[in-house]
């Protein structure tokens, strides 16, 4: 069934523009041009619209004031700015509505594919109320204790942004967000990032900073301690995998650009358990509870759908590069992704294998290699190689007390 896109901006021309430009697009999508707002709001009430694509400065409502009415009354919408001459207060309103941040004039190309990863992603989700949650999300909440010292960093006369880059290494939701906001037109630029170290030198300290302290983009995971604990046991198998699927890429002479594409990959590919636990705990724990043998039934039987193509789903719809969503969406069913050379998926499924081969959490079992994937890649007798790397320990918690099994 085809898309139904809504674009919005005040100026003809560019609608014209728009119309012109996505021509080509007709059979896969079905595109509605308005001019404001109030028109915008007043299409979305006739009928469904799977994303929306608005300008920022239009007058009576702008961009940000638009989609943040919609992420409230149609929070499964897409949603899109498109930024030219803003305000930065005004992009700074359009961060927590708005998924992505496309520049004027809008490039064909890069909305197609954009889109177009962001919808075969969200194909992949059967249960309709988890695209919705996953739709309606503000960010990725972050170990408490990371939170305090990031806050604690920036609040220093002159951060230091090694010190910043250090910190959201560690914890998948902040750099979930980083890497959403160095992957669109936001700060004026745009292309694929999958290296924290570029992103955060892209944004800029004193940006990370209003971000966190005076915007709020960021957030804490605020759930019940026993919940708390289900994130301590996430974040630190994360992190292990991470550091394993950096060595892992290492070891097989990849381009540095690869080795650091791991690391990001590995620390996100359970995002989609962190955005569970934080949205539908209930869910989560019964999850966790079910006696059904293996997760992936488990939670298919709970949910219709999978962490992975819930974490995938985030991933896609904020911009994140192809080669992170498609590391997240597959770490468990690598031959499903249909690769034919080693990539950050690679990485990431081994690294993911070895280290719960050895986790103590019941939460992180159950995880095997895929031998027809790696026979497929000629990399089989690489394993034992893998297997004797030795990453390093996840670094401890400012303020915490050990973790708590659950």
């Amino acid at each position: 069934m085809p898309k139904r896109l809504l674009f919005v901006d005040d100026d003809p021309m560019v609608l014209s523009g728009l119309r012109r430009s996505l021509h080509a697009m007709r059979g896969n999508w079905q595109m509605h041009f308005v001019n404001s707002g109030a028109a915008a709001l007043e299409a979305m009430e006739a009928q469904h619209f799977d994303a929306v694509i608005s300008d920022m400065r239009m007058p009576v409502m702008d961009g940000a004031d638009l989609l943040n009415r919609i992420k409230q009354r149609y929070p499964d919408v897409v949603r899109m700015i498109l930024s030219g001459q803003s305000s930065r207060e005004a992009l700074y309103r359009s961060i927590s509505p708005a998924h992505q941040f496309l520049s004027k004039p809008c490039n064909p190309k890069e909305l197609m594919a954009r889109l177009g990863q962001a919808f075969a992603m969200r194909d992949l989700l059967s249960n309709q109320s988890l695209k919705t949650v996953v739709s309606g999300m503000r960010s990725i909440p972050s170990l408490p204790a990371l939170y305090d010292e990031l806050t604690e960093a920036l609040r220093a006369e002159s951060p230091s942004l090694s010190n910043i880059a250090k910190i959201i290494s560690k914890d998948l939701g902040m750099a979930a967000k980083i890497l959403q906001l160095a992957n669109s037109a936001f700060m004026g630029t745009s292309g694929r990032v999958s290296s924290l170290v570029q992103a955060l030198s892209l944004i800029g300290s004193e940006t990370v900073r209003t971000l966190v302290l005076s915007v709020h983009v960021f957030s804490q995971f605020d759930g019940k301690s026993h919940l708390a604990a289900s994130l301590t046991t996430i974040w630190e198998h994360s992190v292990a995998v991470s550091s394993m699927a950096q060595l892992i890429a290492a070891s097989e002479n990849s381009p540095k650009t690869l080795v650091e594409e791991s690391f990001t990959a590995g620390l996100l590919h359970d995002v989609g358990k962190v955005v569970l636990l934080a949205e539908v705990p209930k869910e989560y724990r019964e999850i966790f509870e079910s006696r059904i043998p293996g997760r992936k039934n488990r939670e298919q039987a709970c949910l219709g759908c999978t962490h992975a193509e819930i974490g995938a789903y985030s991933m896609s719809i904020w911009g994140l590069p192809l080669p992170l969503v498609q590391a997240v969406a597959f770490h468990h069913w690598p031959s499903h992704a249909g690769e034919t050379h080693f990539s950050s998926l690679t990485a990431v499924h081994a690294a993911n294998a070895i280290v719960s081969a050895s986790d103590p959490h019941p939460e992180n079992h159950e995880t095997e290699l895929d031998q027809d994937y790696l026979l497929s890649l000629g990399l089989q007798e690489h394993v034992p190689t893998w297997c004797n790397l030795n990453p390093p320990p996840p670094p401890p918690q400012t303020g915490q007390e050990p973790p708590a099994k659950v």
